[in-house]
This record gives structure tokens, C-alpha cells and sequence, in this order.
């Protein structure tokens, strides 16, 4: 008698495929897990994206901020009802707090007032006011101030994401082919803003028989990482409308390794206050990606 036929069903699975094949399987499945667990945790983090409850454009000049309605940026009812405001003069913006709110920028008190660097300088300046923050954004040649309340209904209400099963089918090496040099191309955010980004080539690949196209772009001059906005067909179905979000490392030897698993949803999934880029036009795809994070709620 064939002696596998007196094992278990799970010793006979384990029979059946050799080991290192199904510990690299597992290493893979663990892995994807632990990512899993550190994109929610970095969602439920003090100032991730479920804090933010505001954003509010600044016009030259004064623009008062506090708990009373009467501010031009109104805060949580447990900030005073007037605290302070944003000076906005070309381009600069100045923090200044009423005598005897108090106030920190890097954890140092404010004294009078103080400049405030703007998120396109990489790390902004970020005013706290007890378990309330407002840091500087820049977009389009506008400034705008967005608000973080630590206690914050979508924060408390939070009940975790929602993903499809991990399908090792969706992690798939794709032919880089480079663009020599770089290209600018157009991404579209949701303000109705373009941003013109670099693109340092494309990826493509096949997927259930179909070849497959898509444009990462470089964050910065120094990005060791492509930035992949897509749209598929099941955007607006069972993942997040306005499309998900996809890094990956650098090429290597003409290839890079997109591993789907690992798409997510952008912030504007969780918020209203958010200024996301929206997938150009050659990222809106025919194909569907039946992998990685699912809708959330209802922005």
C-alpha cells in the first residue's frame, strides 16, 4: 500500500509540495500580512489620515483660527475661541497666537509669532494646540491649512480595512522599458489641479493574457521608489473610485516587481480634506486587479 495514503490529509498536502516551495510560500503570505497590518496601523497613528477634519484655503492676509464660528478657520471645541491666525503675505505664512494661548511648533513654545514652512519644503511646520495640529500645504500657488483632531470621530469609528485574499498571481515582474531622459506627464488631482511629474520610463507586463501598461512617477528629484497611480475596472465597484496607489523599488536589470497585493487606497478614501492625485491617463486601465486593498466608506 502506498504509505501516503495512511498520512493525514494536512501530512499528505505537506507530502505533496516540496518544502521549500511551500516555505517561501508562506514567507510571501506573512509578508504581505505584516504590511497589511503596518498600512492600518499607520491610518490609526496619532496625525495619520484619519485625523484630518479639516482643510481651509487662505486668502492674503489675516486669517483667524479658534472654536468660535466666527473664526475664518474654526477648531475643535476643545481649542479656545480665539487662538491665534495665519498671516498669509506673498507666499510666506506667519503664525500668531492671542496672549495666552498656548502653542508649539517642534515642540518648542511660540513666543509672538513665527514663520511657517509649507509641505513643499518636504517636512512643514506643524502648530499644536493641545490634541488639536495644523500644518502649511501648498498647491497650485495656494496655500491652505489642514487640520488634525486626535479625536476624531473617523478615528474612534474606525473598524479596519477591507482587502481581497492574497493572490501570489499578482505580483508579477514587469519589463521596465526607460525613457531617456525622464518625461514629464500630467497628473490630474481632485481639486481639478494638473501637477506636471516625471515619469522615468513605464512597466509592462502581461495580465490574464493581456498586456498591460502603466507610467510610475518620481515623488522627488531623489525618489528611490516609483509611484504608481492606477485605475482599473474595479475602481468604483470594489475598490475606491478615483483609483489606488502602488509603490515599488527602483529597476533592476530591466525590471521592476509590482506586487498588487500591496495597492491601497489614496487618503481621499478616508477624507474629504485631502488633495489627492488622480491616475493620468495612460494608468486608466481595461484590465481588472482583483488584489490588494478594497473601498472604505463613503468619500
Amino acid at each position: 500500500m502506498n504509505a501516503l495514503r495512511l498520512l493525514p490529509i494536512p501530512a499528505l498536502l505537506a507530502a505533496a509540495v516540496p518544502a521549500p516551495v511551500a516555505a517561501q510560500d508562506a514567507a510571501y503570505l506573512a509578508d504581505v500580512a505584516k504590511w497589511r497590518t503596518q498600512r492600518e496601523e499607520r491610518l490609526k497613528a496619532d496625525g495619520g489620515w484619519l485625523t484630518v477634519t479639516g482643510l481651509f484655503w487662505l486668502h492674503e492676509g489675516s486669517n483667524p483660527f479658534g472654536s468660535a464660528p466666527t473664526n475664518e478657520i474654526t477648531l475643535p471645541a476643545s481649542t479656545p475661541g480665539r487662538a491665534g491666525s495665519f498671516e498669509l503675505r506673498q507666499s510666506k505664512v506667519v503664525v500668531r497666537l492671542q496672549p495666552g494661548v498656548a502653542g508649539t511648533v517642534g515642540g518648542q513654545p511660540i513666543v509672538g509669532s513665527r514663520p511657517m514652512a509649507d509641505d513643499g519644503s518636504g517636512t512643514p511646520d506643524v502648530l499644536t494646540l493641545g490634541r488639536t495640529t495644523m500644518h502649511v500645504i501648498a498647491r497650485g500657488g495656494r496655500f491652505g491649512i489642514r487640520l488634525k483632531d486626535l479625536d476624531s470621530a473617523a478615528r474612534k469609528e474606525f473598524k479596519g480595512l477591507g482587502w481581497y485574499a492574497v493572490d501570489p498571481s499578482y505580483r508579477v515582474t514587469a519589463k521596465f522599458v526607460p525613457y531617456a531622459p525622464p518625461r514629464p506627464i500630467s497628473v490630474p488631482n481632485i481639486l481639478g489641479e494638473i501637477e506636471e511629474m516625471r515619469s522615468p520610463g513605464y512597466a509592462v507586463f502581461t495580465l490574464a493574457g493581456k498586456e498591460v501598461k502603466l507610467e510610475p512617477v518620481l515623488e522627488a528629484a531623489d525618489a528611490r521608489e516609483l509611484f504608481f497611480i492606477f485605475r482599473d475596472q474595479t475602481s468604483g465597484k470594489e475598490t475606491y473610485p478615483g483609483g489606488r496607489f502602488l509603490y515599488s523599488a527602483l529597476p533592476q536589470n530591466g525590471t521592476v516587481v509590482l506586487d498588487f497585493n500591496k495597492a491601497y487606497n489614496p487618503p481621499c478614501a478616508f477624507t474629504r480634506y485631502a488633495t489627492c492625485p488622480l491616475p493620468p491617463k495612460g494608468n486608466r486601465l481595461e484590465a481588472r486587479i482583483d488584489a490588494g486593498e478594497k473601498t472604505y466608506g463613503d468619500h
